[in-house]
Order: C-alpha cells, then structure tokens, then sequence
C-alpha cells in the first residue's frame, strides 16, 4: 500500500494497528502521524492516549506492554515508536537488546484499542529480517522518500492550493530553485508566500524572487542553470551579489565545480541507462537535483564538462598559491565559460 492510499483508508475510519514508516523524508511521515493523531486521539485526551517512544533506549518489549495495557479515558491509544536498527541494515550502536519475539507475538493478535506506529529513518528495510516480513503481512508498510522531480513541484502546487491560493509551474519551480528541496522549508516559504499575496491570490516567479532569500548553495545552482542558459548577465549579477554579502570566491568556485561534477556524473549514468531514482540514490542527491543537473548536461558534450572541471581545478590551485586575484580569476573564468 502506498501512502496517498493509506491516508486515504485513515481518514474513512479503517485504521490500522501497526504501521511501519520508514524512509528519509520527515516532513510527509511527521504529516502523516499528525493525521493519525487527528483521526484517533481526542486533543483532550492527549495526556492518556498518545506516548512516544526511542528504541534507542526502550526495549521494544516495553513498547507492547504500553499497547497491550487498556487505555485510561480514551478508546484507543496511539503509540509512536522511534526505530533504531529493529527494521533495518543499520548498525544498532545502543545497548538495548530487543526481545523481537515480544513483537513477533503481537503483530499476529494487536489490541484492537492501540495503534502502533514504528519509524526507521532509512532509505530501506532490511527484507531479510523476519520481522520486516512480519510486519508487511500483519500491519502496513509505507516509503516515505525523496519525491521526484515532477512530484516535488505538484507538492508545491498542492500545498499552494490548500492554503487558498494559486500558483502556476514556473513560479513552483522558481520557489523551489531559491527555497531547496527540503519540504519543511518549502512549507514555510509557502506560508510566507501565500500571507502575501493573500486567499485567492496567485503567486507569480517575479514574487518568489522578491520574498524568498536563496542560501550561497542555491544561488550557485541558479547561477549554473543560466550560464548553461547562455545568460551569462543573469549569472554575473547573482557571482556580484554573493561577493556583496562577503562570500569567499574559493568557496563560490568549489561550489560551481561541484555543480559541474554532478553534471558529469548524471551524464555517464544516465547513458548508461540509470533511471532518475537510481542515479539518485547511486550519487545522495534529491531527485529534483537530479532532473535539473540532466537538464543541464544536455546542454553539454561530456569532454566540455570535463574541461570545464579541470580549468576550475587549475583555479582553485592559482587562487589559493595567490597566482591568480580570487574575484577577478573567478570573475574571468565565468565570462570565458559564458563566451
């Protein structure tokens, strides 16, 4: 089962008592507790209903213990239950030893009055493992990971559009070229955003530029994407904004050259037939990184990113032996690039 179709059941009264979220995208499994918590405890029974759990430092035999106790003053209880290496290939470095058969017991006859909700904050399960298993024939097993390039802006547009207002697929992708890829920033500048223009108001990219401030990272990334554009003015104004807010021109070249390498990398993988989840995960990034950077090789030959590399390698070395004045070597190297 997926998430959307899981959120879906919750919210028609067909609640599960064991969950198991794992995955490295906090903000949607944070959502999606919240809305467990909405459907289940009453805010006035919160002090009997809802408890929190580490298994970092609990025993999961503990954990069934609280589920299995009939709650005080509620109908049900919802259990939250941090995951240290219980489901996963990880290391577990703590000291607790969990009785597993505790868990493997209950998962075959769960208290109809406690819902419990196990987190791994890990890309995988480990299958191997005889309570994943378990847990994916017993209870429900949701991924919650990076989304998609595609699925990153129609979030955007979503939560614009819950909100009251509008917003259109450039403003959506400008929004996420300042803001980054991390939904619970994105979700802050959607607020922001939505306040200004107000219930029913859309939001423009010429708004986004106005009200959301691009971190050096971000600006690197938009500086790339318009030199890969042939806007080398656009470029230049965003390399002189970033030496006014007194960033070192070392760090801006790093930063550009790291930009470039991913572009190589994402050029190679994807001739050799790598999917865009699969380069992801292959190279750590987001996959909205990851369709931009593609975007971006396009627009180069392979021999051209690796020229490119090796000038901003011979920079780096010019600039910090002081051969070279780090603004105007960098400053050089863009309008050659641009040229």
């Amino acid at each position: 089962m997926d998430v959307k179709a899981a959120i879906k059941e919750i919210k028609q009264g067909k609640v599960s008592p064991l969950y198991l979220c794992y995955g490295t995208e906090k903000y949607q499994m944070k959502q999606f507790i919240t809305l467990l918590q909405e459907q289940i405890v009453n805010p006035e029974q919160r002090d009997f209903a809802l408890a929190h759990f580490d298994l970092a430092e609990t025993p999961v035999e503990v954990v069934i213990e609280e589920a299995e106790t009939p709650p005080f003053l509620a109908e049900r209880k919802l259990i939250i239950a941090k995951d240290s290496a219980v489901f996963t290939t990880g290391r577990d470095n703590s000291k607790i030893e969990h009785k597993l058969e505790t868990l493997l017991t209950y998962c075959a006859n769960p208290a109809e009055y406690s819902v419990i909700v196990f987190m791994a904050n890990s890309e995988k399960l480990d299958e191997r493992k005889k309570i994943v298993k378990t847990m994916k024939s017993e209870g429900i097993v949701l991924s919650f990971l990076p989304l998609s390039g595609a699925e990153l802006v129609q979030w955007v547009v979503r939560e614009v559009e819950g909100r009251g207002c509008r917003i259109g697929t450039d403003a959506a992708e400008a929004l996420i070229a300042s803001a980054g890829v991390q939904l619970s920033a994105l979700s802050v500048e959607v607020d922001k955003l939505c306040l200004y223009t107000g219930p029913g108001g859309k939001i423009e990219p010429s708004t986004v530029e106005q009200l959301v401030a691009r971190s050096t990272e971000q600006n690197v990334f938009v500086m790339v994407e318009n030199i890969a554009n042939l806007k080398l003015d656009k470029a230049l104004d965003i390399f002189y904004e970033l030496l006014k807010q007194r960033e070192e021109p070392i760090k801006i070249a790093a930063l550009i050259a790291r930009q470039f390498r991913i572009m190589l990398q994402v050029k190679d993988l994807a001739r050799q037939s790598y999917s865009q989840q699969q380069i992801a995960s292959q190279l750590s990034l987001h996959p909205y990184a990851v369709k931009i950077a593609g975007e971006q090789a396009r627009k180069f030959e392979a021999t051209a990113l690796r020229g490119i590399l090796s000038e901003l390698a011979e920079l780096d070395y010019r600039m910090k032996s002081g051969r070279v004045d780090k603004v105007l070597g960098l400053e050089i190297f863009l309008l050659k690039l641009g040229a």
